[in-house]
């Protein structure tokens, strides 16, 4: 099944430990006003434990401010400790919600849904993430690449800012020799999981796609989207990927990518969302995992976009748990917690999507 204009999410991720008391709340799949009302009477209190993907951080914070104020006895903490620290923690039965910029996959699904015993884990999306490629080259705005040139860059095949391929991707700009300083992450992230998506699909990329980055690939390190972001402001001549929202936070440059058809695009919410309107829901039920098309050749389609999945138990947490995360997600999801998103560089969720979304959230029990 394929949603335009739809954005699929990136969002919350988590370790649960809590009490929940009160009423039961009365929200329902169309996620109105009244939803966010349930929420805030709902009278619950606890605190949850919150650790994952560093991608939707700025999400959190935000969603977490909203949402503690409107349930003064939630306290949310949350430690953006990565996508695959996350799944296992939720596996291990230690957290009721694990964040991820990637679905359950492999052996997975089969941990997860032993984790939730009376019922299955799901993949919910929450938020969409576009992926900037980011750059450190004073005097070169507007830096055009291809996927081709991306592969051989971050393969360290592809070593100095005026190597000839990067010439021909950019033939108006003057480049200077500068060495090219690649930096990835180096703790298991959803980000390289899907940026690395991206370059299998579209580039000469020959190694398999993965939340670790290759060793063979080599290039530095840097932990969390907040050590790239830094790693890059902080060395001329450096090149990463890491969310829009962190891009735009530390004002770095931001080079534009060519999709399938060769159009070089600009990284906007509205370019990243034409890319997931190509996407196809790949779970069944009540499973809302995502099939990207990296290679897309839409008008106008910036090619990289990542979606942070919440991971919980549809059934199988504890009457307790339940609550808590259910109101929560009921929150983000609802037209207030999706409206704060493109403010912060994300992309809010819309249509039938979002719908579907809900409809998830409500069946959480």
């Amino acid at each position: 099944m394929k949603y335009a204009g739809r954005l699929a999410a990136v969002a919350f991720v988590g370790a649960l430990s809590l009490a929940a008391c009160g009423t039961d709340n009365n929200t329902g799949a169309s996620g109105t006003t009244a939803a966010t009302e349930a929420a805030a009477d709902s009278g619950l209190s606890g605190t949850i434990n919150a650790a994952g993907s560093s991608a939707q951080a700025n999400a959190i914070d935000q969603w977490k401010k909203e949402f503690q104020a409107k349930n003064s006895g939630v306290s949310i903490n949350y430690q953006p400790s990565g996508s695959g620290a996350g799944i296992q923690a939720f596996i291990q039965g230690t957290v009721a919600l694990a964040g991820s910029d990637s679905a359950l996959k492999d052996d997975e699904p089969a941990k997860a849904d032993a984790r939730c015993k009376t019922g299955k884990a799901v993949n919910i999306p929450m938020v969409t993430g576009p992926v900037a490629v980011v750059y450190n080259l004073p005097g070169v705005e507007g830096l055009q690449l291809s996927p081709k040139t991306l592969g051989g860059i971050f393969n360290s095949k592809i070593t100095k800012w005026d190597d000839p391929a990067i010439k021909a991707d950019n033939p108006n700009a003057t480049l200077p020799s500068t060495p090219i300083q690649a930096f990835h992450r180096a703790d298991e992230s959803g980000t390289s999981d899907n940026f690395t998506k991206f370059l299998e699909a579209t580039a000469d990329w020959p190694y398999e796609a993965a939340k670790a980055w290759p060793a063979e690939a080599k290039g530095q390190g840097a932990k969390g989207s907040d050590g790239i972001a830094t790693s890059v402001k902080d060395t001329e001549g450096a090149i990463s990927y890491v969310e829009m929202s962190y891009a735009d936070n530390s004002q770095l440059q931001k080079a534009k990518v060519a999709n399938g058809s060769g159009e070089f695009v600009e990284l906007t919410p509205e370019s990243a969302a034409k890319t997931v309107e190509t996407a196809e829901i790949k779970g069944t039920g009540n499973d809302l995992a995502l099939s990207i098309d990296y290679a897309t050749k839409a008008p106008g389609a910036y090619p990289i976009v990542l979606v942070t999945y919440e991971i919980t138990c549809e059934k199988g947490l504890s009457a307790e748990e339940s609550k808590l995360v259910k109101a929560f997600l009921t929150y983000t999801a609802s037209d207030e917690g999706q409206a704060a998103l493109k403010d912060l560089g994300y992309a809010p969720l819309s249509g039938e999507l979002l719908t579907k979304v809900r409809s998830t959230v409500e069946a959480i029990s």
